[in-house]
C-alpha cells in the first residue's frame, strides 16, 4: 500500500501501481457517450493516462487543461483522463472548458481500474476516489513512465513523462578520415 498526501495529511492508496518496463493491465472504462472503452482500442498508439480524483476538482481540471494543450503536438498518441465522475459530468466539463483533444473516461463500470492501476484511495472520507497519477504507455502498452503524484492536489511532472515517451534521438557523429 502506498501513501500520498492531501494538504499535509497522509492518505492510503491501495492496489498495484504500474512500474516502468511492465505491460499495462487491460481495462474497461466508459466514455462520455456511455460506451465501454477498453485499453485495446488504442493498440498501436502511444497512451498518456492521467488519473484525477475528479474532473470537477481544481487539480483534475488543471491537469486536463494542460494535457489538452499538449495533446495536439503528440504524434500517434491518445491522451486519456480517467476519473470517477459520471460520463455526464465529463461531457459537461469537456463542453464548458473546450477539452476536445482528450478522451475523458469514467470508472463507472470499470472499478477494477482503481486496484489494477494502484490509485485506489482507501481512507475515509476520500475512499472511492482515485489518487492523482500520470502513466505513459508505448504503442505496445509497455509502461514508459509511471508517477503516483506525492500530493493529490499537485500536478505531475509532465516534462519527465514526455521525455520518457518521446526520448531524444541519439546523435550520430560522422567519422572523419585522417
Amino acid at each position: 500500500m502506498a501513501t500520498v498526501m492531501l494538504n499535509g495529511t497522509p492518505i492510503s492508496v491501495g492496489g498495484r501501481f504500474p512500474h516502468v518496463g511492465e505491460t499495462a493491465h487491460s481495462f474497461m472504462l466508459v466514455d462520455m457517450q456511455l460506451q465501454d472503452v477498453p485499453l485495446s482500442k488504442f493498440w498501436g498508439r502511444r497512451k498518456v493516462i492521467a488519473v484525477v480524483p475528479s474532473i470537477d476538482a481544481a487539480i483534475g481540471l488543471a491537469i486536463a487543461k494542460r494535457l489538452d494543450a499538449v495533446a495536439a503536438q503528440l504524434d500517434n498518441t491518445v491522451v486519456l483522463v480517467v476519473s470517477v465522475d459520471t460520463p455526464y459530468a465529463l461531457a459537461r466539463v469537456a463542453q464548458q472548458e473546450g477539452l476536445h483533444r482528450l478522451q475523458l473516461l469514467s470508472t463507472l463500470r470499470g472499478r477494477d481500474f482503481h486496484k489494477d492501476y494502484g490509485v485506489m484511495i482507501t481512507d475515509v472520507p476520500l475512499s472511492g476516489l482515485m489518487a492523482t497519477a500520470l502513466i505513459a504507455l508505448d504503442t505496445d502498452d509497455n509502461v514508459r513512465y509511471a508517477e503516483l503524484v506525492a500530493d493529490i492536489n499537485s500536478e505531475p511532472l509532465y516534462d519527465l513523462m514526455l521525455q520518457a515517451l518521446f526520448p531524444p534521438e541519439p546523435v550520430v557523429e560522422e567519422e572523419t578520415e585522417a
